[in-house]
């Protein structure tokens, strides 16, 4: 397909469907002749990845309403139900559990990307933060539905998570007991996260929308972090882009593959294997591992509401962050001071990961500590610093001149 050629109907329907909604036209536009810059690297194809994912969580997800039963005496049963009776129930149920995990897995590497490259930088603030909403939107469709199995850790991390929210002064207790549909967690907690769990993936899509839009108006981002020429610098989404996108897709499926196939449980507690007990408490409450970093941001502070504040304030600080790294250019590489305290980040944040399933005593409570003091040091201290001491490597005019570049030394 050429590169910028404009829609033009095929047919008389397609002519009458164009004057009166333009449809095609806007797919055309938005998935095929789309502008992309030409030196995107496979980094960029997480973004794909992710709709991958969120159409598999959704028609699973679908698949298992239709056999699922919301209530406090019969939600364990109808999932062993599903498992043992319904025909490939066990696939479904397995896709959807280590879908929730590959989800997690490609929405962080994405968000790294993101941050390595500096793509929440201007004019991509906006894009940037409705990322930040599907993160937290995920989070709290992905604790709900992880409540549904009602197995032991799933009661009890209901129990605990909800508990905290009546730290709250004022609405604290009210929003609780909504949630719970009383006074403890029951069948009416089981009931209004069901209804929640089906409602909120629809508002991701929605988000979704929302993020490619927000994406198409300043265009893509790129390794250099430079502004490309349309035409020059750009190549159509499709072909180029779509291939890449679906080799990438194909491989990230064969991991996706793996888990579901070979070692399905593997990413679960096997205490969730239990039906829940309320008169007997685990002896350690840990929630799925893509929620532990937060998990020990959470029980790094000793007080009940400031452990709360901290934990919300971990995703709410990222909102702020084209505002706090003042910095002129985006990309991590020819920022060499960045990069060296960006890895640091990272390690950090695997840290946290691997200290939320650790008893919070001793000299994992005290390094969980360090490492939530380094977390919000890194926004809040070490990105408004090096916007000001930082000195930059020269950046290229043009994303073709690192490789043009390239190409000479190895003709010398």
């Amino acid at each position: 397909m050429p590169h910028g050629e404009s829609y033009e109907p095929r047919n008389r329907f397609t002519a009458w469907m164009d004057a009166r909604l333009p449809l095609l036209r806007v797919m055309h536009e938005s998935f095929l002749t789309y502008p992309t810059p030409r030196n995107l690297n496979y980094w960029w194809t997480f973004g794909g990845i992710l709709t991958f994912c969120l159409a598999v969580q959704m028609i699973t997800g679908i698949i298992l309403a239709m056999h699922y039963v919301p209530h406090a005496d019969l939600a364990f049963e109808s999932v062993q139900h599903i498992m043992r009776d319904v025909n490939y129930g066990w696939l479904i149920r397995y896709v959807h559990a280590c879908g929730a995990s590959m989800f997690f897995l490609a929405a962080y590497i994405h968000m790294f990307r993101s941050l390595y490259y500096g793509s929440y930088k201007p004019p991509r603030e906006m894009l940037w933060i409705l990322g930040v909403v599907i993160i937290f939107l995920m989070i709290v469709t992905a604790f709900l539905g992880y409540v549904l199995v009602w197995g032991q850790m799933s009661f009890w991390a209901a129990t605990v998570i909800t508990n905290l929210l009546g730290a709250f002064p004022l609405i604290g207790e009210a929003v609780k007991e909504w949630l719970w549909g009383g006074f403890a967690v029951g069948n009416a907690t089981l009931n209004r996260f069901f209804s929640l769990h089906y409602l909120l993936p629809f508002v991701i899509v929605g988000m979704v929308a929302l993020h490619i839009w927000a994406l198409h108006i300043p265009g893509n981002n790129n390794p250099q972090g430079i502004d490309v020429r349309q035409g020059k610098d750009t190549v159509p989404f499709h072909p180029y882009y779509t291939v890449k996108d679906l080799f990438a897709v194909s491989l990230f499926a064969l991991l996706f593959s793996y888990f579901v196939f070979y070692d399905p449980e593997a990413l679960g507690h096997p205490d969730n294997s239990i039906k829940a007990n309320p008169l007997q408490t685990p002896p350690h409450i840990v929630p799925e591992w893509y929620l532990l970093p937060f998990y020990a941001i959470l029980r790094a502070v000793p007080s009940k509401l400031g452990g709360v504040l901290i934990m919300f304030a971990s995703i709410g600080i990222l909102f702020f962050l084209p505002w706090l790294d003042r910095a002129k250019t985006r990309s991590a590489r020819y920022r060499p001071l960045f990069r060296q305290f960006f890895f640091l980040f990272v390690i950090a944040c695997l840290g946290l990961g691997y200290l939320g399933a650790q008893t919070p005593e001793g000299a994992h409570l005290i390094l969980a500590r360090i490492l939530t003091f380094y977390y919000f040091a890194h926004f809040l201290i070490v990105l408004p610093l090096l916007s000001v001491i930082e000195k930059p490597l020269p950046v290229p005019k043009s994303i073709n001149a690192p490789v043009l570049k390239g190409a000479g030394a190895a003709a010398q």
